[in-house]
This record gives structure tokens, C-alpha cells and sequence, in this order.
């Protein structure tokens, strides 16, 4: 009380504003200097900017716990696809962008024949666009420039214009009054996030799809790094122009349930690649049939359709379910733009599927790979040009069957032959002759060869799963006429002529 008292009369007197003031804080000073003066010797110092300079001084604690953590930590999924791609396929792509040829400014570059990349119709491409870019921006109607269906959220999983204008793409496309429903459709932002989608739709972690061999290598990425499946391989040989057989698919799928590993489906590519054979339609059937018996899916990879330019007809598996009793259900479609109509810089894909539950999944899961609205407008103008399309489509097979026989010629001249293909964008080139030992080691040196040496860059048959080695795919889509005669000399410089295997 003597204490608390006296400061109150004071606080209300004459400088009392001043001295209640002061007063508290004096008090809190000097309980401060009586604490510190009673702390123990062995309690550490502050740190000060020149401690770390002076010898016999104690590191802060927290600096030593934080260097002993270690490195801060990702998770295991980011830590496994950030490694350095061990695939050739990878590797010679990555060579070749790093090092692209060009005829004037870069004439001893890498030419690319590992992508498959359609440039022979650009110019049909960059006319169009050059004269339908007002019709673009601004409808066909003209009128006064609108954003409106531009930047207002659409719906993720496309349009229905969109929707429309590639059912009518894709009926032209496949021909014979093959139909295509647009409620079906669900678009992506490409072909991988397409059968991506089908993954988490169709299969649980662990679950396998069983894949005729030789395959697209970039498979092993698209389905299984985010979803955690597995692809079996199921072997196709030389002997059957690598063609798969129901027989082949019976054993693969009975092993593998040997293994206590649930199959969810098929992944068919058709028309084949790397091969470029195509399915029949008794073949279809077949596998229709296979997949009702064991009660999984079929998912059928289109995307090149409509580059066909031989006397087989292509059969689409819309067709067989269609016009048979098969159960549609299990029946999964992907199609894209990337090859048809090269635009692969657009990224638009396609789910066709006839599974309600399948669809609805879908729809939702396109909101992490949705089309953008600009685009979709421009392929909806594009794709609604009946006049472009026929003449597009038309002079497309021609090139290519054009540029096909041209490279196909240049290398029976080396003594390499091909399969008996005549759809997609590339050949399967058999060397088995010129590779130094029989064997993946000897076809890998030969590829290394060919890229290192040579300055070209095939995909070597190992990246597709090919059983067989010595089989190599060459894109040849990129070149014109004179490219032609450039890849062909650096063969012969690499492995010379060896008319012996002919």
C-alpha cells in the first residue's frame, strides 16, 4: 500500500499525465537490470553480427539444427520423374532440339526422324489461318469484336460446337457414314491428357492394361506416372508383320494373373505405332469378344486416322460396336488434332467413350487439362470449312504416300527394308543386318552411331518394347525432297550399302 498509494495521488495531481507515464517504466527498467545482472553465468550471449569472427563462441542452436535437417525434402512421385531420362527415345530428342539441322543455318546439325511431326501440309495450314483469322477473331457473322465466348469460363470439358465440329471431322475422317455422337465426346488438352484421364478412370493404383509390342514409348509416361498402373507387353513378331494375335493376348493376360495383378483393359494403337499396320475388322471382333470373356475394357488410340493412304482400309472400332451386338460399354475411343491435321501446338485431344459412368468421371477430371476458348473457336471456324477439310484431307495422303515412297526407296537402296505399311507418318525400318552384335547392346550402338557420327536420330525398337532387335522407326513427315538425300548419305557414311540384306 505505501507503494501503490503515493504514485496514485501523484498520477493525479499537477504532471500527473507525465509521471504515470514515466513512473511504470522506470519500474520495468530496472526489474529488467535486476533480472539480467541475476542470470547465470553459462546462459549464451546473444548473438551479434561478428560472433561467427570470434574464436571459442557457441553457434546458435538453431543454426545447427537447421544444417543438420539435411536437404529440403520433394516427394517421392516429383524425385522419380525428375531424373534424367534414360530412354533413347528421350535422349535423341533432346540431342536433336538441342542441335537441329537446317538446310543453310545449320547444315551439320541432327536431323530429327524420331518425332512424329507431320509438316507437309503446313502451307495448307498457314494460307487458311492467314485468310480466316477476321472469321477467327470475330465469327463468321462479323459484327462488332466480342470476348464474350473468349474470357468467361467455358465448360471444361469443351463446347458443343467444338464437339459437333469434330464429330463431323472425324465421321469425314473415317468415312463409310461412321457417326459420331458429340454428347460422347470429352474434350482434353491433348491426346496424353486423354488417355491419362481413361487411366484414373478405368484402373486403381497397381492395376495393368495390356499392350501390344512394339509400342509408342512415350506410354510408359502417359499412363503411368501419375496414375500408378502398369503396362504388360504383349510380344508381336516379325514373322506376322507384327501384327498382335489373340493367342499372344491370352498368354500375357494369364500370366499376369499368375502374378496376382488385376488387368483393367487393353491399349490398342490403331493404326500401329511404330509399325503403322492397321486392324482388321475380324481382328476387332475378335478382340471385342476377348475383352467381353474377360470382362475388361478396350481403349483405342485413333489419332492416326485419317493419315491412311494405301489400298487397307482403316476400320475403326466406333464402326464394329456400332453395327454388332457387342457391349459398348467397355469401349473407349482417343483422337486428336496433333497428326490428322498437324496442328500438335493447338493441344486438343478427344475421349469417345459409350460409358455414362466413364463420361461423368471424365467431364470433372478435364478441369486439369481443359482446351483453351481461343482455341476452341479457331478449330471450331477451321474445322467447319467443308471446302478446307476435303482438300486438306486429300492432298495430306498424297504427300505422304509421296514422301513414304521416296524415303522407303532411298533405303532399299542401302539394303534396308521396311514393313509393308502404308498409313501414319513414319516406317519400321528392319536393320538387323548392320547392328554390330545381335542384341539391345548392338542396336543401341548402332543408334548411338547413327546419332553421334551420322547426326540423325531414329528411335531404336528396344524404346518400344520390341522383342526383336535391330528394328528402328523413322519419322519422315519433317523433311522435304532434299532432306531426303541428306539422311540418306549420312546412313551410307555411317553403316554403307549393304545390298546383302536385300
Amino acid at each position: 500500500m505505501r507503494l501503490v498509494v503515493p504514485l496514485q495521488g501523484v498520477a493525479q495531481g499537477r504532471g500527473g499525465l507525465l509521471l504515470g507515464s514515466l513512473i511504470p517504466c522506470a519500474l520495468f527498467y530496472f526489474l529488467q537490470l535486476y533480472l539480467k545482472r541475476r542470470r547465470s553465468p553459462s546462459d549464451p550471449s546473444p548473438p551479434s553480427s561478428s560472433s561467427s569472427n570470434q574464436p571459442g563462441m557457441t553457434r546458435h542452436s538453431s543454426l545447427s539444427n537447421l544444417l543438420s535437417r539435411g536437404p529440403l525434402r520433394i516427394s517421392s512421385l516429383a524425385t522419380s520423374i525428375a531424373k534424367p531420362d534414360d530412354s533413347p527415345y528421350y535422349m535423341g530428342l533432346d540431342r536433336a532440339s538441342g542441335d537441329p539441322y537446317h538446310r543453310i543455318a545449320n547444315p551439320d546439325g541432327v536431323i530429327q526422324l524420331g518425332l512424329s511431326e507431320n509438316r507437309l501440309c503446313f502451307d495448307l495450314i498457314e494460307k487458311w489461318t492467314s485468310e480466316n483469322l477476321r472469321d477467327w477473331v470475330m465469327g463468321r457473322e462479323g459484327g462488332d469484336l466480342s470476348i464474350s465466348g473468349i474470357a468467361t469460363y467455358q465448360p471444361s470439358d469443351g463446347t458443343m460446337k467444338l464437339k459437333m465440329a469434330m464429330a463431323g471431322f472425324m465421321s469425314r475422317v473415317i468415312g463409310r457414314d461412321v457417326s459420331y455422337e458429340p454428347s460422347q465426346m470429352v474434350l482434353t488438352a491433348g491426346v496424353t491428357p486423354a488417355i491419362e484421364t481413361l487411366c484414373f478412370c478405368l484402373a486403381d493404383h497397381g492395376n495393368a492394361f495390356l499392350v501390344p509390342t512394339p509400342y509408342y514409348p512415350s506410354f510408359d509416361r502417359d499412363m503411368k506416372w501419375r496414375t500408378g498402373v502398369e503396362l504388360i507387353p504383349v510380344h508381336c513378331r516379325s514373322k506376322d508383320n507384327f501384327v498382335l494375335s489373340i493367342s499372344a493376348l491370352d498368354q500375357a493376360f494369364n500370366q499376369t494373373r499368375k502374378r496376382e495383378t488385376k488387368i483393367r483393359g487393353i491399349l490398342l494403337s490403331n493404326p500401329a505405332n511404330p509399325v503403322g499396320n492397321l486392324l482388321s475388322r475380324k481382328m476387332l471382333e475378335a478382340l471385342l469378344k476377348f475383352a467381353e470373356e474377360k470382362n475388361i475394357h478396350i481403349v483405342s488410340d485413333e489419332i492416326f486416322a485419317g493419315s491412311i493412304y494405301g489400298e487397307k482400309e482403316f476400320v475403326s472400332i466406333a464402326e464394329i460396336v456400332g453395327s454388332e451386338d457387342f457391349d459398348k460399354n467397355r469401349v473407349h475411343i482417343v483422337y486428336g488434332l496433333s497428326k490428322d491435321l498437324f496442328l500438335p501446338g493447338v493441344r486438343v485431344g478427344m475421349i469417345y467413350s459409350f460409358n455414362e459412368n466413364v463420361l461423368a468421371a471424365a467431364r470433372k477430371l478435364t478441369r486439369f487439362s481443359s482446351v483453351s476458348a481461343p482455341t476452341q473457336r479457331l478449330l471450331v471456324s477451321m474445322l467447319s470449312d467443308t471446302r478446307f477439310i476435303v482438300e486438306y484431307i486429300q492432298t495430306n495422303k498424297k504427300r505422304i504416300r509421296d514422301m513414304r515412297d521416296l524415303f522407303v526407296a532411298g533405303l532399299e537402296e542401302l539394303g534396308i527394308k521396311c514393313t509393308d505399311s502404308r498409313s501414319s507418318l513414319y516406317c519400321w525400318a528392319d536393320m538387323r543386318n548392320l547392328i554390330p552384335t545381335y542384341g539391345e547392346k548392338g542396336e543401341l550402338e548402332l543408334w548411338e552411331k547413327l546419332l553421334n557420327v551420322g547426326k540423325i536420330n531414329l528411335t531404336p525398337g528396344s524404346a518400344c518394347h520390341c522383342i526383336e532387335p535391330g528394328w528402328f522407326r523413322c519419322c519422315f513427315t519433317t523433311l522435304d525432297k532434299d532432306d531426303v538425300r541428306v539422311v540418306m548419305g549420312r546412313i551410307r557414311k555411317v553403316v554403307g550399302s549393304h545390298t546383302s540384306c536385300g
